[in-house]
């Protein structure tokens, strides 16, 4: 009886306990007082010794029904403390919704990338298909050919690198128009755009670099004129600095063209009448061009007297230092945060 007594005292001060704990710490120190190995709970089997076989089993039920009342009155507390917990919580760290965002500052086109992307575009247009190239390539496809024998001064060593006797760093993307002629085995049309980084020996300063990036053109199939050729680099230059620009083409020489020109596109900064831009001529080179020379295609494969092409090269870098007014090449590859951070603006204006 005395017993019974007993574990109904302790049935009633651990719903008291329970209910007065007022966070999860206090409720654990509740449930380790009455339901842990040395809890009020667990001190009650030790009466076991002292019954009778057959009282034991009532007895034991007994016990548990305790252990399972405080049990889940435990639980149920617990869930009340913490959706009180959560619902303190939620009002300390009530979100503004009306307040502006966080600005999360993000990176933008390099120049030369924009520059780059957007000759690209200009010509998938067209119709012409972009071909990567090895930037370490073998002597004949950088120089033999493209019609330049061992004796000409530009396979000198003072602009070349030079990995061995055939094998260095190519000079110029034209290595790649000279394989893709190759593969296509004397059958037209080939009309490629080659981007890519070349390698010369010179010394850097604000407007040269010992690697650089290069863009050249190629067109062959049959009856191609010098016309197609200034019709395209008209497009080009209105593309690339304003609908008013005008060309000019200046004869030159190139081993791998005949005739060669240089162009020249009209100053966009003084529209003709002369500035420090242009060096007061009203004109700015913008790269070189020419048709197609016949020992070139022939080397490849194609007739000469069937087929005629053009071709043209011209640096990005320079194209990106006139069309944003970059004065030192260097800053191209510098990776000077500072710098790349001023053509966001035009990013976020939309421009080219």
């Amino acid at each position: 009886m005395a017993q019974t007594e007993a574990m109904t005292e302790i049935k009633q001060q651990a719903l008291v306990d329970i209910n007065e704990a007022q966070n999860e710490k206090e409720l654990q120190d509740v449930k380790v007082k009455y339901l842990g190995k040395k809890g009020s709970v667990t001190g009650l089997m030790k009466h076991m010794k002292d019954l009778s076989n057959e009282e034991k089993p009532a007895y034991g039920q007994q016990v548990n029904e305790v252990r399972q009342a405080i049990e889940g009155e435990i639980e149920s507390r617990h869930e009340l403390l913490a959706h009180e917990q959560l619902e303190a919580q939620l009002k300390e760290e009530q979100i503004d919704v009306t307040l502006p965002g966080r600005k999360i500052s993000i990176g933008s086109k390099h120049p030369l990338t924009r520059t780059i992307e957007e000759i690209e575009d200009l010509f998938l247009g067209l119709g012409y298909e972009i071909v990567d190239g090895f930037e370490v390539e073998k002597d004949y496809y950088n120089f033999e050919a493209l019609n330049l024998p061992k004796s000409h001064p530009a396979r000198d060593m003072q602009d070349s690198f030079y990995i061995t006797d055939e094998i260095l760093m190519r000079t110029h993307t034209s290595p790649v128009q000279a394989r893709t002629m190759e593969q296509r085995n004397g059958q037209g049309p080939v009309k490629i755009l080659c981007p890519g980084k070349v390698y010369r020996r010179d010394s850097d300063d604000a407007t040269h670099s010992h690697q650089f990036t290069q863009i050249e053109g190629l067109v062959v199939d049959e009856n191609i004129k010098m016309s197609d050729l200034k019709g395209t680099l008209e497009l080009l230059a209105k593309q690339l600095f304003g609908e008013d620009r005008e060309i000019r083409l200046r004869p030159s020489y190139f081993p791998f063209t005949e005739p060669s020109v240089e162009v020249d596109v009209s100053c966009f900064k003084c529209k003709g009448e002369g500035c420090n831009v242009c060096k007061q001529t009203g004109w700015i080179e913008i790269l070189g061009a020419g048709m197609v020379h016949p020992n070139v295609l022939e080397m490849a494969g194609f007739d000469s007297t069937k087929y005629t092409g053009f071709a043209f090269g011209m640096g990005p870098d320079r194209i990106a230092m006139l069309k944003y007014g970059i004065e030192d090449i260097r800053h191209f590859y510098t990776n000077d945060v500072r710098f790349l951070d001023q053509f966001k603006a035009v990013e976020d204006r939309g421009e080219n």
